[in-house]
């Protein structure tokens, strides 16, 4: 295992399983909802330079509704509907990576904690493809106030491990939110390099450690 780490926590889209599966699925979806989705995004994007929220739901519905001209009530509604419940049967028939409950069960033999950190609800994955059971933490970054990267959001996830930030190590594929986010909050950070990256040998500085798979991962982090 690698020196001083005590806990592992892993991002979800694009980290756990790959987001191109998803994508497949849902063009239809996506078309009907465009406007909701282009709006949503634009939303989400201005929620990621906002301090800390004490309810982040209700302020991105009331962001929400300015863009579409409508109650509150109704935005958190829509965006309910199609954003979250919306997508949640599309994850059913995706499978994760390879070798990735292989990978958290090595992690738990080896002592080591494991938490979940996203920007979505981890609930909208169901059961997480049997993960739940390896998980001390899963934490949603909507509930605790702050998408990432937001160093508060990183820091309040290092608390409820009762962890020190250069004791975790942070999954994820996203340079921008995953591996600067948790860097600036003083993790270490394992990056799920995309091919292109490889193809191209663009390494990303940032990061402490990337890899390609999870078998990969296995040897630069429990050997």
């Amino acid at each position: 295992m690698i020196d001083g780490i005590k806990a592992v926590a892993f991002d979800i889209d694009g980290t756990l399983y790959p987001q191109y599966r998803l994508h497949v699925r849902i063009p239809w979806h996506f078309l009907t909802h465009c406007r909701i989705f282009f709006n949503f995004g634009l939303v989400r994007h201005q929620l990621r330079r906002t301090a800390p929220l004490p309810d982040l739901i209700h302020y991105q519905a009331i962001l929400m509704s300015e863009r579409l001209k409508c109650s509150t009530e109704k935005a958190g509604q829509l965006v309910d509907e199609i954003a979250y419940v919306g997508l949640e049967k599309f994850f059913k028939k995706i499978k994760p990576f390879n070798y990735i409950e292989e990978t958290f069960k090595m992690l738990k033999d080896a002592g080591v904690k494991i938490a979940i950190l996203s920007d979505f609800p981890p609930e909208q994955k169901g059961e997480l493809w049997g993960l739940k059971p390896y998980c001390d933490k899963i934490l949603s970054a909507e509930k605790i106030g702050a998408l990432k990267p937001s160093k508060y959001t990183f820091g309040v996830m290092a608390m409820e491990l009762g962890l020190k930030p250069y004791e975790i190590l942070y999954v994820g594929n996203s340079a921008r939110y995953d591996i600067v986010g948790a860097k600036n909050a003083g993790m270490k950070t394992a990056y799920f390099e995309p091919l292109w990256r490889r193809i191209f040998r663009r390494p990303l500085k940032e990061a402490d450690i990337s890899f390609k798979s999870y078998r990969h991962f296995q040897t630069l982090v429990l050997q």
